[in-house]
């Protein structure tokens, strides 16, 4: 059963959900146009063998309103590992909060025991790239980095935006993201600064490449996920990670993977866990 809960940690109020009462412990970061919902299939799958949490980052969500960069994000992070007492946890971070999670396993290598990164990227390895609209990237992007212009654009639109452009867009799973579904997210990107949160992160992201870069490489082991995105994630985090990586290549499936595919996801993430914990 999933259990929603509070936590005041680092000057703000972050929800997060939480499943399962035994094994090592996984948290569960959403990426845009996302909140904790968008795991609402896979936790169940996970908590048959692990504790699971998933949380709201600030600004989305029923987490408190605000603006954050990743450095911002990463250490709410932190801080909410501390206040679950969970640490180390199995971090699982998709689409815009790679650099998040990349930072907090960097940062703080004693939160984190394993990374699987999911159809996400890296600022400094090319993921700023997404946002060259001359040679397919996405306009969204520039949108929500702009100060002020989700706000004008965007609020009022939520369900328009999210159920007629964002997820059709990037989905490859017919039904897989149902009218509730798309209800469920608008109803948090609706609330006042509903838009803050993810203009936070864009914004952090097109700044902040030399940033990660210098944070070195990675020396927690890898899962890379890739699903629409194909070995876009593996490649980036390839060159991030201090070691060689695990990756599969979900095919058949878009961005979303968590909600197009969350049994085959599951499957990937307890079968890297299990072998890492044999060892």
């Amino acid at each position: 059963m999933i259990t929603h809960h509070r936590a005041e940690v680092n000057g703000t109020s972050l929800h997060y959900v939480s499943a399962g009462s035994s094994g090592s412990p996984i948290l569960l970061v959403h990426g845009f146009p996302e909140t904790w919902y968008t795991f609402h299939k896979l936790i169940p799958l996970l908590a048959e063998h692990h504790r699971v949490f998933a949380v709201d980052l600030r600004g989305f969500g029923d987490s408190a309103p605000g603006s954050a960069d990743s450095a911002t994000a990463a250490e709410d992070l932190h801080r909410l590992i501390e206040h679950l007492g969970a640490g180390p946890v199995h971090l699982t971070g998709q689409d815009i909060t790679g650099t998040t999670v990349f930072r907090l396993a960097a940062g703080h290598p004693e939160d984190v025991l394993t990374l699987t990164a999911i159809e996400t990227g890296l600022a400094g390895y090319g993921v700023e790239a997404l946002a060259d609209v001359t040679h397919g990237g996405a306009w969204h992007i520039g949108v929500l980095a702009a100060p002020g212009v989700p706000e004008m654009l965007l609020a009022g639109r939520e369900k328009e935006f999210l159920g007629k452009y964002a997820f059709p867009a990037l989905t490859a799973t017919p039904g897989a993201i149902t009218d509730a579904d798309i209800e469920e997210f608008a109803r948090t990107y609706s609330r006042p600064d509903g838009w803050a949160g993810a203009a936070g992160l864009y914004r952090s992201m097109l700044r902040e490449g030399d940033e990660i870069k210098a944070l070195g490489a990675l020396q927690t082991p890898v899962l890379a996920v890739g699903g629409g995105g194909g070995t876009f994630t593996a490649d980036i985090m390839s060159r991030a990670a201090a070691s060689e990586i695990s990756s599969v290549v979900l095919d058949g499936v878009g961005h979303y993977v968590a909600m197009e595919a969350p049994g085959r996801l599951a499957d990937a993430i307890l079968g890297f866990i299990r072998d890492l914990e044999k060892n």
